[in-house]
């Protein structure tokens, strides 16, 4: 087997001969970067030493597969249409420095430890060099200003003045940039061996010394040499330059395509840099910082990963064996591989999707890049945008879109090898849409089918470095969580005119006084979304207290207050008896139902379904009674409805549909408006019935029967979906049975269909203490300003 590299020495005088002619150049993927002073006088005194260097590392050129934009080695004079035989991969500031200073003749560009630029010339000091004692680097290698003058007194005394032959001679100071030109150095040295007091066989013998001390050392020095064959692919090349690369700085796909490119006259730097500028306009893609948005290398992907799936698509439909079709990928090795023609051919279409994934995301309440669970999310959703074309605006597409966006965030599907989702998510996802109406978990995307959410997680989501915490806090503006100051649902424009941000709703010094965990106070169960105005106003204080603040701040009534908290999924009533344990198991189990509708997925339980630290068998009953008796004390409102029933006529004791029918009503206008608690087993005038009255007409005749029934309505009425925001508890008071019916606001609207009939469905909304059944142009007109996206 060939080696795929060559290693020999090539004599110094040699490499930067090359340099001069053009036959050796850089690839322009490599950074210009100049050395130091320090590093440039020891790199001379090494070599005048005989001392190793390193060797350099170079690449034949020729390959017609790497391909890349060339430049010549800096302070050469090369002609821009000379081709190189050979590139420079590693050594290039070793090189650099040693033309510059031995070869060109100009002053080499340099800087000091400081970093302040200078510019020198290199000279060897001929009583240092030739000296037993003297420290080469210190004595004998000397910089020179570019004026060939040092000066002492800041400048009001010249040392020494090197610049003319006799200066340079009368100071015994060699110019090293001759010591290469073998006429040249003759020159000097009989103009040397001529000059000056001491001459004859002292002088000659001096000047003997430093040949063979320095002039010979530098004329004779080889370079070791490792050179890759022409056959290297482009993606090894890269490799090893990394590797090799001393100055420790990794190369990015986009500047090898940049240099790639340009052999093919393309300018992949200016063709980004107008990309980009079109997509400032979005917070989604430019984001609010200068790291934050869209990157190249993201864009890059995207095409990447388009031009693979065509190329399979391409392979397979010509009947060729699966297992030797190319894969779909945008790792850095099929990044490498990327030609221009299919960027050419992808770019544009990328753009456009880019584009179309901003409302898209903006329709899931998610504005800015900052606030992205996962930004690098945003490569696989417009590969599947530009790969499906007008297919992706249907409404079947985008639900399944939907269901695969929320499963990888709330599944935490990005944090590992992202590469590889993004190639499964686009075929995956692809093949799902175009598939149509196959709800086949077979053909779900591994994203959707693998993802999975444990209910304790929603304790250790406490900061925005969390995927989950931020797809949470998106999915509470979705479901209409309103602005506590405008009482509006915030929306994109709530978001950003009102400044929101996330608070405390009970707040961590009055939780710690009273031993609540740090963590559990910190958590995403215990945290909302705030305009900063009002956040500023209850920072710090008890929720009983900060209630009847916002009442007056706000003016509002305590009804209306309790409408707004429920948007919020918070249970006013244990808020407002700063009851933080009540407060929060119901807070986690609406939480819960939130990501389960989201991902359209059951969340991984306990078997008793104690996942919140404070549930209890002993304890939660009691709160579950004590909060009944203390919305009984309130009344009805918009958020609050007793019903004596919901099967019995009371008058009549049979079973009734309209009695039904109320409920219904209730739970879809609970739905469409701020949530709210439907509370069966209570008359109008707060007496208790209890739900017994109902067994009669239920499967079991009890209580689980009765469960099992109302689960059943609802589902047949309202849906599934809605279904799942209903959250039911029972208790006993006065030896009956109360059930309590929490509500969650709907993520999107919910029409109620009258059970066994072909009746079109209705369209409720809770108007005060009542439910308001909305028609025609009013149901449109409520639906923008609710579900505003």
């Amino acid at each position: 087997m060939l080696k795929p590299f060559n290693t020999n020495t090539v004599p110094l005088a040699q490499l930067l001969a090359n340099a001069q002619d053009g036959t050796l150049q850089l690839p322009d993927f490599q950074r210009g970067w100049v050395w130091s002073n320090t590093h440039i006088t020891s790199l001379l005194a090494s070599i005048s030493l005989k001392y190793p260097i390193g060797a350099i590392m170079t690449l034949r050129t020729g390959n017609p597969s790497v391909r890349f934009r060339t430049r010549p080695i800096e302070g050469s004079d090369v002609d821009s249409q000379v081709d190189p035989s050979v590139l420079l991969l590693d050594g290039q500031q070793r090189i650099t420095s040693l033309y510059f200073a031995l070869k060109s003749k100009t002053p080499v560009p340099t800087r000091d430890n400081r970093g302040k630029h200078l510019l020198r010339h290199y000279y060897a000091n001929i009583r240092g060099c030739i000296s037993s004692t003297a420290d080469r680097e210190e004595d004998g290698i000397i910089s020179v200003p570019r004026e060939r003058v040092i000066t002492a007194d800041f400048g009001r005394k010249v040392v020494m003045d090197l610049r003319t032959r006799e200066g340079e001679i009368s100071n015994e100071m060699f110019p090293l940039d001759i010591v290469l030109d073998a006429n040249a150095t003759m020159d000097w040295q009989m103009e040397y061996l001529g000059s000056g007091n001491n001459t004859g066989r002292s002088r000659l013998n001096k000047w003997k010394l430093f040949n063979e001390e320095i002039v010979t050392p530098f004329t004779t020095y080889q370079v070791p040499v490792i050179e890759l064959e022409q056959s290297t692919s482009k993606d090894a090349v890269c490799q090893v330059f990394e590797k090799v690369n001393t100055g420790g700085v990794t190369l990015t796909v986009f500047e090898l395509l940049t240099a790639t490119y340009a052999a093919e006259d393309f300018n992949l730097r200016t063709d980004w840099a107008e990309r980009k500028k079109r997509f400032g306009k979005y917070k989604l893609l430019c984001g609010d910082r200068p790291t934050d948005g869209i990157r190249e290398t993201d864009f890059l992907q995207i095409v990447t990963l388009l031009s693979t799936l065509e190329r399979r698509k391409e392979y397979l439909e010509m009947d060729h064996s699966d297992d030797k079709a190319p894969a779909v990928s945008c790792k850095r090795s099929a990044m490498l591989k990327l030609s221009l023609s299919d960027y050419k051919h992808w770019s544009d279409i990328v753009s456009k999707a880019l584009e179309r994934v901003v409302p898209f995301l903006n329709g899931e309440f998610i504005f800015r890049y900052r606030d992205l669970p996962y930004p690098t999310q945003i490569i696989p959703l417009a590969a599947i945008f530009s790969y499906l074309g007008k297919l992706a605006t249907s409404q079947s597409a985008r639900s399944r879109l939907r269901k695969g966006f929320w499963c990888g965030v709330l599944g935490e599907m990005y944090s590992g090898l992202t590469a590889t989702t993004f190639a499964n998510d686009l075929q995956d996802c692809v093949t799902w849409i175009e598939d149509g109406d196959s709800d086949d978990s077979l053909t779900m995307p591994r994203t959707v089918r693998e993802a999975q959410f444990q209910a304790d997680r929603l304790l250790t989501l406490r900061t925005r470095n969390s995927a989950a915490y931020k797809g949470l806090i998106a999915l509470q503006m979705k479901r209409g969580c309103r602005n506590f100051r405008t009482g509006e649902p915030i929306d994109v424009f709530q978001y950003f005119d009102h400044s929101v941000d996330i608070i405390h709703i009970f707040p961590k010094r009055w939780c710690a006084r009273l031993g609540y965990d740090k963590g559990l106070v910190g958590c995403i169960v215990n945290k909302t979304i705030c305009d900063r105005q009002t956040a500023r106003k209850i920072r710090g204080q008890v929720p009983s207290r900060y209630s009847r603040t916002l009442e007056t701040f706000l003016n509002i009534s305590p009804a209306d207050l309790d409408a707004i908290y429920r948007s919020h999924d918070i249970d006013p009533t244990a808020l407002r008896q700063d009851d933080f344990r009540a407060f929060f198991n119901s807070r986690f189990e609406r939480l819960i139902r939130q990501i389960e509708e989201a991902t359209g997925k059951a969340v991984n339980r306990n078997k008793n379904r104690d996942d919140s630290p404070f549930v209890d068998a002993d304890i939660d009953p009691w709160m579950v009674k004590n909060s009944i008796v203390t919305l009984v004390k309130q009344g009805e409102s918009q958020v609050v409805e007793f019903k004596s029933t919901a099967r019995r006529n009371l008058f009549n004791n049979k079973k009734d549909p309209k009695i039904e029918w109320m409920v219904i009503k209730t739970l879809c206008a609970f739905l469409n408006s701020s949530g709210g608690t439907l509370l069966i087993g209570i008359d109008d005038e707060g007496n208790t019935i209890g739900i017994e009255r109902d067994y009669d007409f239920v499967h079991r005749k009890n209580r689980d029967g009765w469960g099992l029934w109302l689960n059943d309505l609802a589902s047949n009425a309202l849906g599934i979906t809605a279904s799942t925001d209903l959250f039911v508890r029972y208790c006993e008071i006065e030896d009956r049975t109360i059930a309590r019916i929490d509500v969650s606001p709907s993520m999107k609207p919910i029409f109620a269909r009258v059970p066994k009939t072909n009746k079109a469905p209705h369209f409720y909304v809770r108007i005060g203490s009542a439910s308001k059944e909305f028609q025609g142009s009013e149901i449109l007109e409520y639906q923008k300003k609710r579900w505003r996206s």
